[in-house]
């Protein structure tokens, strides 16, 4: 079955790393090109092209400003990602309160005697 190309699938798009990174450097607000750049370190050209997928399938916006092109991060579009993954949500608080049991016993069988 062929893959569906990463312009036309939110889910494709944030199957990427670097584009993930992307995303998470937009989360503090609405960045330039170029501050992007300065905060990931990566050559222009490569956050171009990442976010140039990231608009295509809609997760972010771009604005000019001048000379300069703005991104932020389009929530709603996140949404589906969001509620898709929220059904593996128990399958994490199971886990992590296995973890919590486990160390409150650990910490109960060290624990010095009260009752001498």
């Amino acid at each position: 079955m062929a893959r569906a190309p990463t312009t036309l699938d939110p889910f494709n798009a944030v199957a990427e790393p670097k584009r993930r990174l992307v995303l998470e450097t937009l989360c503090g607000g609405e960045l330039a090109v170029n501050d992007i750049v300065g905060r990931l370190g990566w050559p222009q050209p490569m956050i171009s092209k990442h976010l140039a997928v990231l608009k295509e399938v809609g997760l972010v916006n771009m604005r000019r400003h001048g000379r300069q092109r703005l991104y932020r991060v389009e929530g709603k579009k996140l949404k589906p990602i969001h509620d898709w993954i929220k059904a593996f949500e128990r399958f994490w608080d199971h886990q992590l309160d296995r973890i919590k049991e486990r160390a409150q016993r650990r910490a109960a069988e060290k624990a010095p005697d009260k009752n001498p």
